[in-house]
Order: C-alpha cells, then structure tokens, then sequence
C-alpha cells in the first residue's frame, strides 16, 4: 500500500472515532422510530448535516491554515473570539458534557443501579472527570482508544442482526416534512461545531506525517471521505433499526430507552448491560476530553486570568445542574441554541469553501450576521417568518443570508487588503 493511501486511511479512522461520538448514537435510532416507512429520505437528511457538514468544517478550515481563528477572522477578530467562545460554551458545559453524563445515567447507572438519583450520580460522574482533567494522566486515552473499536463492533453486531432479523415491520407513522426534520435533527450531534474548533488537530497531524501545504487539502478531502463513508453507515443502520420499532414501540419512548430495546431484543438480556458499560466509558472519554479542551481554551484565550483549574471547575459545576435535567430536556434546550449557532457556522463554512468566487469580504460580513439575526429571529415563539420561504421546515435564515450575500456583493466595493485569500 501507498504510504499516501494508508496516511489518508489513518487519519480517515482517526477523524471517525472524534466525530464517534457514544452521545450521538441515541439520535439515530430515535429518528427512524418516528418516521418509520420514510427512514431513507431520514437516513440522507440526517447524514448530510450530522456526518456532511463536520467533514465540510474540517476541509473549510484547512484551506487557511486549519484553524477556525484564522476562518472567521474575515468576519472580525472580535467575532472569531467571541463565536469560538460560544461555541465551546455549547459543546462543552451547556449542552455537549451535560448530555455525556445525563446518557451514562440512563443508559448504564439507571438501568443497573436505579436506586441511585441523577444529581448523586452527576456528582460522581464528575467527580471522576475531575481527576482526570487535573491528572491529565494518559490512562483514559489509552481506554479510549480500545473502546472506539469494541463499541463498533458492538453496533455492527446490531446493524447486521437487525437487518436480517429485523425487530419488527417499519410502518407509517404519519410524520410530515421528513428530510427538513432529519436535517434539523442532525444538529443534534453538534459535530460540525465541534468541527470548527478542533480542524487544527486534523491539519496537525497531516503535516507530522510530512506533507506539504500544498497536499495538506487532498489528504484532508480523501480521510474526510473514508470516516464519511464510515459515519454513514453506522447512523443509517441505526436508523433502519429504528424504523422497525414502529410496530412494536408507543410514539412516547425517550431516545435512551429506545436504544436499551433495540439492545436487549437484538443481543439479548444482557445487551443493555454490554451496550450500557460501552457507551458509558465511551461517554466519559468524551467529556473529559471537552473539559481539558474548553479550560485550557479559556486559560488560552484570557491570556492566563482564567486559570486551568478554575475554569474546570466551573465547566464542572454547571454540567452538574444541566446534566440532572435529563437528556430528554436538554435535547429541548439544545434545540433553540443550535438553531441560532447552526446558520452562522454553515454560512462561514460555505462561504470558505467558495471563496474562490466569493471575494468580497463586506459581503460575506454581511451574510453571516443576517444568518446570525434570523437564527434567533427563528427560535423567538411570538416572531412569525411564515412569509419566508422555507421558513415552515425550520430554514427561514437560509434565504435571506444567500439575498444578503449576493446584494452584498452588488453594493459594496471590494477594498484590495480585504479580498478574501482562495
């Protein structure tokens, strides 16, 4: 094998297991239960902003040097700050660690140990984060790293299970606007967020391998396909096996207990215990990861007044009251914030990718802001946009920052210092 061909497939694999997230694996099934016999037209929408849009981020922001920083300081140094500040707000305590711990609790604790409370648990679950956040000892890499392997074997025995002794007969359940509704719930997985901040690890490790600037975007585009080709598979067979719950699963099943069914009547009695623990480690991996991700950041960027420690802490304290909410009611919450977040980072990251025909940076300012606006004029209950096309599937940003983005082009005059770099 080419030693270009098995880099692309490494860094391919390594990109998988950081959009793998043990979290995102309760959506898929949850979107095939409610759509039933429509699960293919789920399975594209739900692929394309869940699985399509993080690899897209990470090849927009190799194309400068593989930083977010350097993608949206065309916007404004200020506003590749604050967003990127906001964003790691939003993987990290509000939504992203939260839900980690609130998915161990009702996947593995609860259904072993149902007499321990949620806010026991939170405070367990992040008592042990904490040591190692501090420690920074590599033990929970090294777990990691054999876990990522044995919960996709654990999938795959599910997917291909499922599919030749499906659990059920996939029905119509009746739900409307299917592949608007399946793009939405792709947000859920928050990965082309996470995308954003963490491209640099990804052109990082492309260039230790030896390669130029010049082959850093190829390289990126060929691994970028491999871990697509492998997301996809794992998020639409759990989505088909979703789809055949209909018939045997009330509409009013919450996202852990379906995953826990689908576990125990494909492996058996004792397959929510195995899914359970798996996910369960996999799960504290991933929020130790956003902990030492989001206090080094801050430390980072207050140029040491928020210390390391400190804002652990604190990341801590506030998963700890979000986490006992549930992951039913903070996937309620996360709804309205990724429906504000979502239309900036997909406005920036398409305007990078064709920044070869869009060179007008007054524009491009523009469209991200008006994209910005109406992501909150959106979620505002008393705010009617109905008028907007596309506004009825949850798209109404989407019109206007593409109007705003070509007017802003016809207006304003392209200052040279300003041209955006293709």
């Amino acid at each position: 094998m080419k030693k270009s061909t098995r880099d692309f497939f490494i860094v391919g694999f390594a990109l998988f297991a950081m959009f793998f997230g043990a979290g995102n694996l309760i959506f898929p099934p949850f979107l095939g239960h409610a759509v039933g016999k429509d699960f293919i037209f789920a399975i594209i929408g739900f692929t394309l902003t869940g699985v399509g849009l993080p690899l897209l981020a990470i090849i927009a922001c190799t194309k400068g040097d593989g930083t977010f920083k350097t993608m949206a300081s065309k916007i404004g140094p200020k506003f590749a700050i604050v967003f990127a500040a906001i964003l790691f707000i939003a993987i990290g305590p509000m939504l992203g660690i939260p839900r980690t711990a609130a998915t161990t609790y009702e996947l593995t604790i609860h259904p072993i140990l149902p007499q321990i409370p949620p806010f026991v648990w939170m405070l367990i679950y992040f008592g042990i984060n904490l040591f190692f956040v501090f420690s920074k000892t590599s033990i929970i890499d090294t777990i990691g790293k054999f876990l990522t392997p044995a919960l996709l074997i654990i999938l795959g025995i599910i997917i291909v299970k499922g599919i030749f002794l499906p659990i059920g007969n996939v029905s119509d359940t009746g739900f409307t606007s299917v592949f608007s509704n399946s793009l939405i719930e792709g947000y859920q997985t928050m990965d082309a967020l996470a995308a954003l901040l963490f491209a640099a690890i990804v052109s990082k490790n492309i260039a230790s391998k030896g390669y130029s600037k010049e082959k850093l975007l190829p390289m990126t585009i060929k691994a970028s396909l491999v871990a697509a080709i492998g997301l996809a598979i794992v998020y639409g067979g759990l989505t088909f096996i979703g789809a055949q719950t209909t018939s045997v699963v009330s509409g009013d099943i919450t996202n852990t207990s379906l995953l826990l069914f689908i576990s125990k009547r494909i492996l058996g009695s004792a397959g929510t215990t195995i899914i359970g623990v798996a996910m369960g480690l996999a799960c504290l991996t991933t929020s130790i990861g956003l902990i030492t991700a989001g206090s080094s950041f801050f430390e980072e960027i207050s140029k040491g007044k928020l210390k390391y420690k400190y804002n652990a802490i604190c990341i801590t304290i506030i998963s700890i009251f979000i986490g006992s909410l549930g992951v039913d009611k903070i996937i309620k919450i996360s709804g309205p914030i990724l429906n504000i977040l979502y239309p900036v980072a997909i406005t920036l990251i398409f305007t990078t990718l064709f920044s070869k025909f869009l060179k007008n940076v007054r524009a491009i300012r523009l469209g991200v802001y008006i994209s910005l606006i109406f992501g909150v004029l959106q979620v505002i209950p008393f705010v009617n946009l109905s008028f907007i096309p596309l506004a009825s599937l949850g798209f109404s940003w989407l019109i206007p920052t593409i109007l705003s983005v070509i007017i802003g082009n016809l207006i304003f005059r392209i200052p040279s210092q300003e041209l955006v770099q293709a």
